[in-house]
């Protein structure tokens, strides 16, 4: 199985992305997967919920894109076997400047990612954490990418900007990453006992069909307690509801790549 690349993006703020990258990250880590996440949000939200400390993140994504350093410079492994991370800054925040007169602007990270001196090839899949905008970071991840994982919350109005970020891959498919396809839609924040959470289910499902993971990932306090202790829900409190979601939709995505779960 040659290594896969993931963009866990989604435009809206607050729906479950880097929650989802740190613990679907994890979750294919204990599979044996060798798996590296990139922080690509210049919040480092992702950094802190691995328990990356700001005075830790001197070197990240940004010198990545900005070509200053090489991916394996950049690394920083964890505590967890099998998962590495490469962190975000607020260096972050200037890349879209610096890069607007550049003609390469939207492919720095898969020319990076691409190189055979990056080290790359050591991992069997990279996720990378978008942040809650279309703009050039996230157009990086997308010509990077194989496929884009879209966490869509369960309420009112989760459809609105959907269509938007469809429109968007498909764009980036048709231009500067052929291959991209939409590797699947998955519902965050879910209530099975609000009537507003099943119709919201209803209508992605009908709208997108199979490409809507069957796992859904349930609103539990435990997901949101573990980032301020610096870990993954699924070390933070392996038994919990949204630890075991979490390990279903790896499985999912794993399967789905033609990794073989030992």
């Amino acid at each position: 199985m040659s290594k896969k690349i993931f963009s866990i993006i989604n435009q809206k703020g607050g729906v479950g992305k880097t929650t989802t990258t740190v613990n679907l990250g994890t979750a294919m880590a204990a599979c044996d997967a060798k798996v590296l996440l990139i922080d690509m949000d210049p919040q480092g939200n992702l950094s802190t919920g691995l328990g990356v400390s700001p005075a830790k993140r001197s070197v990240g994504t940004y010198d990545v894109l900005s070509s200053s350093k090489k991916l394996q410079d950049c690394v920083i492994k964890t505590d967890i076997p099998n998962l590495d991370v490469i962190t975000a800054n607020e260096n972050l925040l200037g890349v879209e400047i610096e890069l607007s007169a550049d003609e390469d602007r939207a492919i720095k990270l898969r020319e990076t990612l691409r190189s055979t001196s990056s080290g790359q090839k050591n991992y069997d899949f990279i996720l990378l954490d978008c942040p809650p905008a279309l703009n050039i970071i996230t157009l990086n991840a997308l010509a990077a990418s194989d496929g884009a994982i879209v966490p869509l919350q369960a309420e009112f109005y989760a459809l609105e900007g959907l269509s938007q970020l469809l429109k968007t891959i498909e764009d980036i498919k048709n231009s500067v990453n052929h291959n991209l396809i939409l590797e699947g839609v998955i519902i965050t924040m879910f209530d099975g006992r609000n009537n507003l959470s099943n119709q919201v289910e209803q209508d992605v499902r009908s709208y997108l069909g199979a490409e809507v993971f069957t796992t859904k990932i349930p609103r539990n306090i435990r997901l949101s307690e573990a980032p301020s202790h610096g870990i993954p829900a699924l070390i933070y409190d392996h038994k919990c509801t949204g630890s075991a979601a979490y390990i279903n939709l790896a499985r999912e995505v794993l399967n789905k790549s033609g990794w073989v779960i030992k």
